[in-house]
């Protein structure tokens, strides 16, 4: 698999479609990989878009070559490993799409590095510009898992079971039925990365004040919270029957854009929808970053 090494990571991707065609930066969530990616990926192999999709640090292939670097996974310290994974290919402006954190990693590569990103697609993860509010009691019980990661008891569960834990967000989060066992199988080898568990548990209780940001990265984290809008151009997928962010979360989403701003709601689709319905989700992609 081709790689890109940095300082302190070593970074596996994905590559497909033309290699001379517009950059687009792919950037999975969790509990995901790369592979999230792939169906989309296939349709739109006939456009002029070179599609780069990496594995996150601690996810797969994506593997730390210092044992001395944090174990952070915060979205802006992500996003400065997406810099550096665009650099390593030589690649100045892109687009990026992500889903989940991925989302949060568009979005701050969107503030912290605007004359590099063209246009952003964002999947079932809202944008933080501004800060993250404590959640209605409602949202907090749909993000039981965050506050299960905030504990001593729940992070050792964690780590005695990632497989188990990553299985009921996918149970959760969508139609009864939706992925093949085989999908998730495969998938979850992704998450025997020996960082998996230490980026997971950081990434969580960081954006909540359980724990520092990445130091490297706090500048971004303050950038991100004095951000009020933004005027790229930009699409939101909106699965109707998302588990974790239902689709009320979504519905004013288009007030925080001051630019071309569209919101596409997908029926019977749940939290993943690259992976439930990658015909309308590379439909709409190959319009949008056409354009």
């Amino acid at each position: 698999m081709p790689h890109v090494d940095t300082e302190n990571l070593r970074i596996s991707f994905f590559e497909a479609g033309s290699k001379h065609g517009k950059p687009v930066l792919l950037l999975h969530g969790w509990p995901d990989d790369a592979s999230t990616w792939d169906d989309v990926s296939s349709r739109l192999a006939e456009h002029d878009l070179r599609l780069i999709a990496p594995y996150l640090r601690g996810f797969g292939g994506s593997v730390f070559r210092n044992n001395d670097a944090l174990r952070s996974a915060n979205s802006e310290i992500l996003a400065m490993d997406a810099i550096a994974l665009m650099d390593g290919l030589g690649i100045d402006t892109f687009s990026v799409v992500g889903h989940d954190w991925g989302a949060g990693v568009t979005e701050a590569l969107a503030i912290g590095w605007p004359d590099r990103v063209e246009r952003m697609a964002l999947l079932s993860s809202l944008p933080r510009m501004g800060g993250l509010k404590t959640p209605s009691f409602k949202q907090a019980q749909r993000y039981w898992y965050h506050w299960f990661m905030a504990t001593k008891r729940g992070a050792e569960a964690i780590a005695s079971n990632p497989h188990g834990f990553a299985r009921i967000q996918w149970n959760n989060w969508g139609p009864e039925g939706w992925f093949e066992e085989s999908t998730f199988n495969a998938v979850s080898k992704s998450f025997d990365n020996t960082d998996w568990v230490a980026v997971t548990l950081h990434s969580y209780q960081a954006r909540w004040g359980e724990a520092e940001v990445d130091p490297q990265s706090r500048w971004l984290d303050d950038r991100i919270k004095e951000t009020k809008s933004l005027s790229l151009p930009t699409l939101y997928f909106q699965g109707m029957e998302d588990g974790v962010n239902p689709p009320e979360l979504s519905e004013r989403l288009h007030e925080k854009f001051s630019g071309p701003f569209q919101r596409i709601a997908l029926q019977n689709v749940g939290h993943f929808p690259q992976r439930e319905d990658p015909e309308t989700v590379a439909r709409e992609l190959a319009i949008f970053l056409g354009s």
